[in-house]
């Protein structure tokens, strides 16, 4: 098993874009395509934020992405932005969600870092995204809705976790592990990566008073949790928007993490911003290799 990594690079318009990077460990990873974008955005906002790549249950490829262009505004954009691949190659399909068109989100001002996993229990892809209203109180906090095709919503928006202390939480991301959910973000109040945890993909998600995760001693941002495979552990990556960078740590038990050494991985050559894991087979491995080196 290998690992692709999938982020973006910058805040500019040219900086906005999907890139590839690729890993045989989950600790050193390698750019593709000399580190240039390997998505070419025409719908929307033509700029691209926060890329999640996941594979669905027919062995098909998305990538959804916050639809958005940085220097329009952090209160600027309603949609995400999705792509579909066979061969990790070819990306095609390009289409927009628009949840100004949603009775629960037709003021929406910040629809960011979505994310999709598949619900079990429910037979059906839930995606998750960070989520603002201009007219509503929530803050920016966590809504989700269900999806057959990644296309269309077969339910309407609505709050899927708030921290309790009512500020904003943002870029969720939740792994499942033993039959239990557990939903990473970076809390508004501490300026840290913490967890709340659930026995459904929809909660309700339980915030324990000691939940803050991560051990940097800097602001973090854009948390991804992923499998080490053949090993019991789980690398946490997260955005030092602050200091620039990435910061990486490791657990076993989903709650007590470990700093993993900045010789220990190489990923902050790439300039990496907000991105996503996907487990690749060595034959994809390959492929994206003879494509994009």
């Amino acid at each position: 098993m290998k690992y692709l990594f999938c982020y973006f690079v910058g805040n500019k318009p040219e900086e906005e874009r999907v890139h590839f990077a690729i890993s045989t460990d989950g600790y050193n990873f390698e750019a593709l395509n000399n580190n240039e974008p390997v998505i070419k955005q025409t719908l929307g906002k033509k700029c691209c934020r926060d890329p999640f790549i996941f594979r669905d249950e027919n062995n098909t490829f998305h990538i959804i992405a916050t639809d958005m262009r940085s220097k329009d505004g952090w209160n600027s954009n309603n949609a995400m932005v999705v792509w579909d691949s066979e061969d990790l190659v070819n990306w095609k399909n390009e289409r927009i969600i628009d949840f100004s068109k949603f009775e629960s989100t037709k003021n929406a001002d910040r629809v960011w870092a979505p994310e999709v996993m598949f619900d079990k229990k429910k037979g059906e892809y839930m995606i998750y995204w960070t989520h603002n209203n201009a007219d509503d109180d929530l803050d920016t906090i966590t809504w989700y809705a269900y999806t057959k095709d990644f296309s269309t919503l077969i339910t309407e928006p609505k709050v899927l976790f708030r921290p309790k202390s009512g500020m904003c939480g943002i870029d969720a991301d939740i792994i499942e592990k033993d039959g239990k959910y557990y939903l990473y973000q970076a809390d508004g109040e501490k300026e840290a990566i913490c967890y709340a945890v659930s026995d459904n993909a929809y909660g309700p998600y339980f915030e324990p008073d000691n939940n803050k995760v991560s051990v940097a001693t800097v602001a973090l941002e854009g948390n991804c949790i992923y499998r080490i495979d053949g090993t019991d552990k789980y690398v946490m990556i997260a955005d030092q928007f602050r200091n620039g960078g990435y910061f990486m740590q490791e657990t076993t038990d989903m709650i007590h993490f470990k700093k993993v050494e900045n010789g220990n991985f190489s990923l902050n050559h790439l300039n990496p911003r907000h991105g996503s894991m996907l487990h690749i087979t060595d034959e994809e491995y390959e492929k994206l290799i003879s494509v994009f080196k």
